[in-house]
């Protein structure tokens, strides 16, 4: 297992069916561009988190968490830098969490067709920031992230 973004994306979703098909349980938590805005992007990670393990149906014994660790969860947890090169769990956890984010941006891509989503995923490619550039930030946009904020001064309503 390595970093999620490192696998290409035929190879992570066989990876992906591979994890779900033999895992005991997966925990999905899912944070709106709203949220995200709202409270910055590591708590909006770790209340992602906090839902995933709230989801399971199993309580795990081990939280093996990359980078950081989680308040108000009662299980005992490790929390290891880089720890999707470290740890096939965490490697695991990774592929899901991508193939499922980049689920979620193609369904994005149907409701706004001018960005490219199914293209980038929403990352910063050129393309992406010359879409924002051109038709101004969507309502999943992160206002909040500097690449959007810098953007947005000819769209000072928020969109364009």
């Amino acid at each position: 297992m390595r970093d999620s973004k490192t696998v290409p994306e035929k190879e992570r979703e066989a990876l992906f069916w591979e994890i779900f098909c033999s895992c005991l349980d997966i925990g999905v938590g899912v944070v709106e561009a709203e949220m995200i805005d709202r409270v910055n992007i590591l708590k909006a990670t770790r209340m992602a988190m906090n839902a995933a393990v709230e989801g399971l149906s199993v309580r795990p014994d081990l939280l093996l968490i990359d980078a950081v660790t989680l308040k108000n969860v009662e299980v005992k947890q490790v929390s290891l830098i880089k720890g999707d090169g470290l740890s096939a769990a965490i490697g695991a956890a990774s592929i899901i969490a991508k193939v499922i984010r980049d689920r979620i941006m193609e369904q994005y891509d149907a409701l706004y067709p001018e960005y490219g989503f199914s293209r980038h995923k929403g990352y910063p490619t050129q393309e992406h920031i010359r879409s924002i550039s051109l038709h101004g930030p969507c309502p999943i946009h992160r206002k909040s992230y500097e690449h959007v904020m810098s953007l947005m001064l000819p769209f000072p309503c928020g969109g364009g």
